[in-house]
């Protein structure tokens, strides 16, 4: 059975503390958890395999519900108010999730193989890879779209923004859609000739679907970010794909308009 990964579970668990420290959490809150825990024993228990797939098919809606916000007793804190990063932006607000981070902590604990361990050489090679095909596709894309320009800045909130989207966002999205989502889908493809190609290529549609809410060039720009993401996991594990995808969120942020041109 694979070790816990600690490192990135310390890393959750300080975001986490970063998020309560800005919220609250209500009594309500413990349905949720209990869930989780109800999920996280059937998928683990070696018995009843149908169990286990009704643990990850609990976990699975779960994940659902904690990322869209519908579940009661999470009351996320504003770290930053609505305003604009530069004039021809969006106005832009940033809540500190407290329903969120559970989906990444449930998956350390009960998936820990989504992690990929790699050297640490190879992980370096494999996230300058990732971001070097992110950053081409998806912001080349999304200057090629019009919804981004050219604006470097660093605003004073930069630094809260850099702590929650490291911690309770890439994070939290990389064990999913990556670890989970693609490592599971090439495991389960393995028999398959181009079963790993295929995993990566599911992992980034569902990853852009996930923001369909933001329109279609979001859709399609998320999609074409996932498969950078994608190839960073495959060759370098899970840390390659946070640091790809943090990175090319980091340049978004930094470096063009965030986190998208007005009208």
């Amino acid at each position: 059975m694979p070790a816990l990964p600690w490192t990135y579970l310390i890393l959750l668990s300080l975001g986490y503390g970063l998020a309560l420290a800005y919220g609250h959490l209500g009594w309500l809150s413990g349905i949720s958890i209990a869930l989780l825990l109800t999920a996280g024993l059937a998928a683990r228990q070696r018995q009843l395999r149908f169990g286990r797939h009704l643990g990850h098919a609990l976990f699975l809606f779960m994940a659902l519900a904690l990322a869209l916000h519908w579940l009661p007793g999470f009351y996320n804190g504003r770290g930053i108010n609505p305003q604009r990063f530069s004039d021809d932006a969006v106005p832009f607000s940033m809540y500190l999730n407290l329903d969120k981070p559970l989906i990444g902590f449930w998956l350390l604990l009960v998936c820990p193989w989504i992690v990929g361990r790699r050297s640490l050489r190879l992980s370096a090679y494999a996230t300058a890879m990732g971001l070097a095909v992110s950053a081409v596709l998806a912001l080349g894309g999304a200057a090629l779209l019009g919804v981004i320009d050219w604006a470097p800045k660093w605003p004073d909130q930069a630094w809260l923004w850099l702590f929650n989207n490291l911690l309770l966002v890439t994070l939290v999205e990389e064990a999913l859609f990556r670890g989970y989502i693609q490592g599971g889908l090439a495991r389960a493809f393995k028999h398959l000739p181009q079963g790993e190609h295929l995993a990566l290529l599911l992992a980034a549609l569902l990853f852009g679907l996930a923001h369909l809410s933001a329109g279609w060039q979001w859709v399609l720009l998320s999609a074409l970010a996932g498969i950078g993401y994608g190839l960073a996991y495959r060759f370098g594990g899970l840390g390659a794909a946070i640091a790809t995808h943090f990175g090319l969120n980091l340049l978004h942020f930094g470096l063009f308009t965030y986190p998208m041109l007005a009208g």
